[in-house]
């Protein structure tokens, strides 16, 4: 199976991350990218830290503005359920992404069967294992050496199952 591995925004499948500059709606408000969207959704019922949110020039500096207020959140359910909630927000980001950006569809559906990773290999401190993954040397049975991705890739499996639900679409199942 071919790998599709994607860091940065300028690289050719940098519109894979939440920080292409791709702008979205949602709930008849503009988002600059995905990455703003996401923080936002996780902040409901604080519109003074979504307005922030929203008002920053760069999605890093959204998602750096969010951080700030990770205290106002923390707590309100148990780490798994928050995945779980995670998942379904970016779930509803990309779909908006796609939406919005109907050229992005036909690029998803010309990944064909590659996997999607997020690379995180460059992050330090494991950042990003959650939602990418990174490759890292492994040590194998016989003593020799390999690299090998190492992560959850829940961004790289919303991709692909969004892109499996686009073909099927295409063929009518």
């Amino acid at each position: 199976m071919s790998e599709i591995a994607f860091t940065k925004v300028d690289l050719p499948y940098g519109w894979l991350g939440n920080m292409s500059p791709h702008i979205v709606k949602y709930q008849n408000q503009w988002y600059k990218t995905a990455e703003a969207l996401f923080q936002c959704m996780r902040y409901e019922g604080f519109p003074e830290v979504q307005q922030e949110i929203r008002d920053q020039k760069s999605p890093m500096s959204a998602k750096m503005a969010a951080k700030k207020y990770k205290k106002l959140i923390a707590g309100r359910c148990s780490k798994e359920e928050e995945e779980v909630k995670d998942l379904e927000r970016m779930r509803e980001c990309l779909l908006l992404k796609l939406s919005a950006h109907p050229d992005l569809k036909r690029r998803l559906l010309g990944t064909k069967d590659a996997l999607i990773i997020e690379d995180c290999s460059r992050r330090k401190g494991g950042s990003g294992m959650f939602w990418g993954m990174a490759k890292v040397e492994n040590e194998l049975p016989d003593g020799t050496r390999s690299m090998g991705w190492v992560g959850r890739n829940e961004l790289g499996k919303l991709w692909m199952k969004i892109r499996e639900e686009l073909a099927n679409e295409q063929q009518g199942v």
